[in-house]
């Protein structure tokens, strides 16, 4: 069971997760750059080396030929997306939560936790499937060399200039594949370990500094540990020119099974794992911060 402080705010959820989800971003956009360029490079040939042999080679081959402006590539459209992204995903947990309560001072159940983290991954992906596609399209440019887009609004416009809507929206069944089970992993693994290290007789929202750093940290981690097959889908799908992958994600799945193993549905794991901690911890530490300013300035919000 998971202790509630206090009533539950969907409204104070949305603005303290925005502010949370910029912390996110500056702590780990750059091991999603090489995240997202492993997961994206192309094949070697018989008898060539991969283009990057792994995140540390990645990371210093991106550093000489780009150098730390590099790994911030695309930055730009996760934070105009990330910010009302993690203000709707943390909105969508609090009100997940409220909507399973009979009582406001009703304690939920782990099941209960992970169904309401459900709903806030359903909410973000309005927002999050066309920021990803810019984010990938825009990362990988970088690494290939060629110049095809301007910056995340040129990537916009071409892009409904060539498919439509349907070309800003593509990989969207595979976000919501990812994102639905790896939110309600994410918030119930939070809840979980602000439980397990609140001392006996105080409230989760006593917890220290170092405590929130690490259940948030943590949380990150089994979140992506769920996430990282259909995010490799999803980066492999979105990145793929127009038509070659007819039939969706299955096409993409079969392809790389068939020449690379299921090993390569668990492309960047090391790079996806250590940004997951730091970027998470940043995530809830803002989160939590935000919040008690919250319910310190506006108590009845």
């Amino acid at each position: 069971m998971s202790k509630q402080p206090q009533a539950i705010s969907p409204g104070k959820n949305f603005f303290a997760g925005g502010f949370g989800g910029v912390c996110l971003v500056f702590a780990g956009h750059p091991l999603d750059t090489i995240k997202v360029r492993l997961q994206t490079q192309p094949k070697p040939g018989p008898g060539e080396v991969p283009q990057y042999a792994g995140t540390i080679d990645c990371f210093k081959k991106t550093l000489a030929k780009e150098g730390a402006k590099g790994l911030y590539k695309g930055m730009a459209a996760p934070i105009i997306g990330v910010t009302p992204m993690f203000a709707v995903c943390f909105f969508g947990f609090g009100l997940g939560k409220k909507l399973q309560q009979k009582t406001p001072d009703e304690i939920l159940t782990y099941r209960q936790l992970f169904q309401a983290g459900m709903l806030s991954g359903v909410f973000t992906t309005a927002i999050m499937a066309p920021g990803e596609r810019i984010k990938c399209l825009l990362q990988i440019q970088a690494a290939s060399g060629g110049v095809k887009y301007a910056g995340p609004m040129d990537c916009v416009k071409q892009l409904y200039k060539e498919s439509g809507i349907r070309g800003i929206y593509k990989g969207t069944a595979l976000t919501l594949m990812r994102d639905v089970p790896a939110s309600g992993m994410y918030f119930m693994t939070y809840e979980w370990l602000k439980k397990v290290l609140t001392p006996a007789g105080k409230s989760p929202n006593e917890l220290s500094v170092p405590s929130i750093l690490f259940a948030g940290g943590m949380a990150g981690i089994f979140n992506w540990a769920v996430a990282i097959p259909p995010d490799v889908l999803k980066s492999r799908f979105q990145t793929a020119p127009e038509g070659k992958y007819k039939n969706g994600f299955r096409d993409v799945l079969r392809e790389l099974i068939r020449e690379e193993g299921v090993r390569s549905l668990y492309k960047g794991f090391t790079a996806v794992m250590i940004r997951a901690f730091p970027a998470n911890a940043a995530c809830f530490l803002g989160f939590e911060v935000a919040l008690k300013f919250l319910n310190w300035a506006a108590p009845n919000l």
